[in-house]
């Protein structure tokens, strides 16, 4: 990888400030001044300092956010704020995106990486990810919801959906529930209950994949994930791939 854009993916500035840092000779390679801005280099085998600090070099980033409502899932929007908006610089030079995407009044769990690879396993319909939720609905939720969903509903368009798992926590006139699905239709959740008579009036991610929303997260806060999250995360993806 050139070395430039090893400095830039690493925070050193644009391609054009960090041509100026390598002519002014503080950046070395295995102790060699490096200037030329084309010089090809493996980060992950050879030593990178500038100003004497050690670069330590990574390709990808993977975050878990406890997204807010208000937020776009999305890497940019015109009109509203994005939850690549709220990252810090640091992490943005990563140029991440959402893995899926939370409607703008939802909540909860939302991964971010750059990992394009990670992405299509955890998203492929033909993998069949889980994804759980907890919601409020306006309307009681029964025993003949619960059949419907694990049979799959129809829904307005005319799509029936893959079996999907409704578990009730409470039911009345406001009834709160917990929902396991496999595919992320737009305004699936929504459009699921929609297709029963009832309305959805709060809806939280709350596991993806399995991996669960961290509860020290207040909302807005997100953090990176750990290597064994990271694991298990393709693990999964490999063993849905192998399913399917």
């Amino acid at each position: 990888m050139r070395i430039d854009k090893v400095l830039a993916n690493m925070g050193f500035g644009t391609r054009k400030e960090v041509k100026k840092l390598l002519k002014s000779g503080v950046v070395r390679v295995d102790g060699s001044s490096i200037k030329d801005a084309k010089t090809h280099v493996n980060p992950d085998e050879q030593e990178i300092t500038v100003h004497g600090e050690f670069v330590e070099y990574r390709e990808f980033i993977y975050i878990m956010m406890n997204k807010p409502q208000g937020l776009i899932s999305a890497t940019e929007d015109a009109s509203d704020m994005t939850v690549i908006d709220i990252l810090q610089p640091e992490d943005q030079i990563f140029e991440p995106f959402p893995v899926g995407r939370l409607d703008k009044d939802t909540e909860g769990l939302l991964l971010i990486t750059n990992d394009g690879k990670l992405t299509h396993q955890l998203l492929s319909p033909k993998k069949g990810v889980g994804k759980r939720y907890y919601a409020v609905i306006d309307g009681e939720v029964t025993e003949k919801d619960q059949d419907a969903f694990q049979k799959g509903v129809t829904l307005d368009d005319g799509y029936k959906t893959k079996p999907a798992e409704l578990e009730i926590l409470e039911s009345g006139a406001t009834s709160e529930i917990e929902l396991v699905i496999t595919e992320g239709k737009f305004h699936q959740v929504k459009r699921m209950f929609e297709s029963v008579d009832k309305r959805v009036t709060f809806l939280k991610r709350l596991s993806m994949a399995g991996l669960e929303l961290d509860d020290d997260l207040e909302l807005g806060e997100y953090r990176e994930l750990n290597d064994k999250e990271i694991e298990f995360l393709y693990n999964v993806g490999q063993e849905k791939a192998e399913d399917s």
